[in-house]
């Protein structure tokens, strides 16, 4: 069984892989063979994870990426088709969050969040997507979305907007894209405790957001590691448009 989720002929570009959920992807996808370009905008600190990558006899190399530039977009697969090879796997992660009452989001806010979630998100997708044709190859891309694409809560509209859409396009692009031999699904985690919001889950806010959970439990980093693998991997294969939700319940609540 173990093969069925190797990734080790695989070269995977994974986006926001600076810190929290895409540190963890690029870990363990190169933890199973795969070589991984680690996308950011700021690559100073994506350094110290492609010498530990490489310090464990893997295949890493940093990428500069701001998904809200369209030609930083084009230069980031170079770069990494320079360093590593042909994409055969995207998985599309970067993305923020801006933490206010729908009344107060202003217009750059929506720019921001939507910019870099969905349509930073869009057009690499379709950017590495057009490359894979041409090659004729065999592709395929993993979107991180959120339960919040489905679910909502109050202060984070235009990231719950930009969700909803990821989950929409990822059923599009897997629609157009099937003829083409290049899958495209989504994984929804749930609440998951990452260096940026470990503090948040002491609080009483955090405490009680927690309860909400059926599990009685955040996620950890490590919870995704198997519907990262299963979707990145040949095991896969006959999933396209599929949302894959890792939530400890969350949603059934």
């Amino acid at each position: 069984m173990s093969d069925l989720f190797d990734v080790s002929q695989e070269t995977i570009l994974v986006t926001g892989a600076s810190q929290g959920l895409g540190r963890q992807f690029a870990r363990v996808l190169a933890d199973h063979g795969a070589a991984v370009a680690l996308a950011a905008r700021q690559t100073d600190k994506l350094k110290s994870l492609e010498e530990e990558i490489r310090g464990k006899g893997g295949r890493a190399a940093a990428v500069a990426l701001d998904v809200t530039d369209m030609s930083s977009i084009a230069k980031a697969v170079d770069a990494t088709e320079a360093a590593l090879g042909p994409i055969t796997v995207l998985i599309n992660n970067a993305g923020i969050a801006i933490e206010k009452l729908a009344t107060e989001q202003t217009e750059s806010d929506w720019d921001a969040v939507i910019g870099a979630n969905l349509k930073g998100a869009y057009f690499l997708a379709t950017e590495v997507a057009r490359r894979m044709i041409a090659r004729k190859q065999e592709g395929n891309i993993v979107n991180i979305a959120s339960v919040l694409g489905t679910g909502v809560l109050k202060a984070v509209s235009p990231y719950a907007i930009s969700k909803a859409g990821i989950l929409q396009a990822t059923r599009a692009m897997a629609l157009e894209l099937a003829g083409q031999n290049i899958r495209v699904n989504a994984l929804a985690p749930g609440y998951i405790d990452t260096e940026m919001n470990h503090a948040f889950w002491s609080t009483p806010a955090g405490e009680r957001l927690a309860k909400r959970i059926p599990q009685r439990r955040v996620g950890a980093e490590s919870d995704l590691d198997g519907a990262i693998l299963l979707l990145a991997s040949k095991a896969s294969r006959y999933m396209t448009g599929s949302v894959i939700t890792v939530d400890g319940g969350f949603l059934l609540n």
